[in-house]
C-alpha cells in the first residue's frame, strides 16, 4: 500500500467572488522509503502541493490518502498527531525560536509527543549528533552559521523519527558548500535510516540528488521520471 496516493487533487484560493486556481488534478503515487524531488518554477504549485501532502491545507478537489486513509476521514486530533509523529517539516527560513539554544528548538517537538520527559534529552541529542552539531548543542541558535540554522532544523524535523520529511527549498538561503552538506544529510537519512524524503525545489542540480524528479508547472504534473544515477555530495557526516 502506497504511503501517498494523490488522485486528481486540485487547489483554488478564493476571495470573495475571486478564484485562483493553484492545482488542476495532480496525481502520483509516494512508496515508503522513496526520495522523491518536487521541482518546478515559482508559481508552479509546487509548495501548495507540500502543504496539502503536509495536513497544513485542505485541497479543493481530488483525493488524497496518506497511509491508505482519505485525508479527510481524519479528525482533528487525529491530523495533529500524524503532523507531529510521522511528518517532519523543513523550510527554506529555519523556523528556530528566538532566544533559545540548538538543543532547546530540537526538544520543541517532543512537547506535544506522546514520549515521556524522561527520554527528550536524549532523543534530542541523538537527531543533533545525527546532524554533526552535538559541539554546539547548547551554542544560541541566533550565533550559528545559516547552513547549521538548517542542520538544526533537520534536527528538530527528526526527533520524533517521522516516517516522511518534507523539505521546501532547504537550500534555498545558503551558500553552495552549505547546501551540499543539507543535501548530503537528507541523502543519507534516506539511504541509512529509511525516511521517506520529498525535497521541493526550483533547482535541477539539487533536484538530480534524489531518487526520483515529479515536475510540476502551471499546476500540472508535467513529467515523472526516475533518476539513474542520484549525484552524491560527499558532505555532511550522519556519526559525527
Amino acid at each position: 500500500m502506497p504511503l501517498i496516493e494523490v488522485n486528481g487533487i486540485k487547489k483554488v484560493y478564493f476571495d470573495g467572488e475571486l478564484q485562483t486556481p493553484i492545482l488542476h488534478g495532480v496525481s502520483f503515487v509516494v512508496n515508503r522509503g522513496e526520495f522523491v524531488a518536487i521541482m518546478g518554477p515559482s508559481g508552479s504549485g509546487k509548495s501548495t502541493l507540500l502543504n496539502l501532502l503536509g495536513f497544513l491545507d485542505d485541497y479543493t478537489d481530488g483525493s488524497y490518502k496518506f497511509d491508505g486513509i482519505e485525508a479527510k476521514n481524519y479528525t482533528a486530533d487525529e491530523i495533529a498527531k500524524i503532523r507531529n509523529q510521522k511528518l517532519g517539516f523543513i523550510f527554506q527560513s529555519f523556523n528556530l525560536l528566538p532566544n533559545t539554544n540548538i538543543l532547546e528548538n530540537v526538544k520543541l517537538p517532543l512537547l506535544y509527543s506522546d514520549f515521556p520527559e524522561s527520554e527528550w534529552g536524549e532523543r534530542a541529542m541523538k537527531a543533533i549528533r545525527s546532524v554533526g552539531l552535538v559541539h554546539r548543542a547548547l551554542f544560541d541558535s541566533a550565533k550559528i552559521s545559516g547552513g547549521e540554522r538548517q542542520r538544526v532544523a533537520i534536527a528538530r524535523a527528526l526527533v520524533c523519527d517521522p516516517e516522511v520529511i518534507f523539505a521546501d527549498e532547504p537550500t534555498g538561503n545558503l551558500d553552495s558548500k552549505s547546501g551540499g552538506i543539507i543535501i548530503d544529510i537528507l541523502q543519507k537519512l534516506h539511504e541509512e535510516l529509511g525516511h521517506t524524503i520529498i525535497l521541493i525545489t526550483h533547482e535541477t542540480d539539487t533536484a538530480e540528488h534524489a531518487e526520483r524528479i515529479i515536475r510540476i508547472k502551471d499546476g500540472f504534473v508535467e513529467s515523472d521520471t526516475k533518476v539513474a544515477h542520484p549525484q552524491r555530495m560527499g558532505e555532511g557526516d550522519l556519526d559525527k
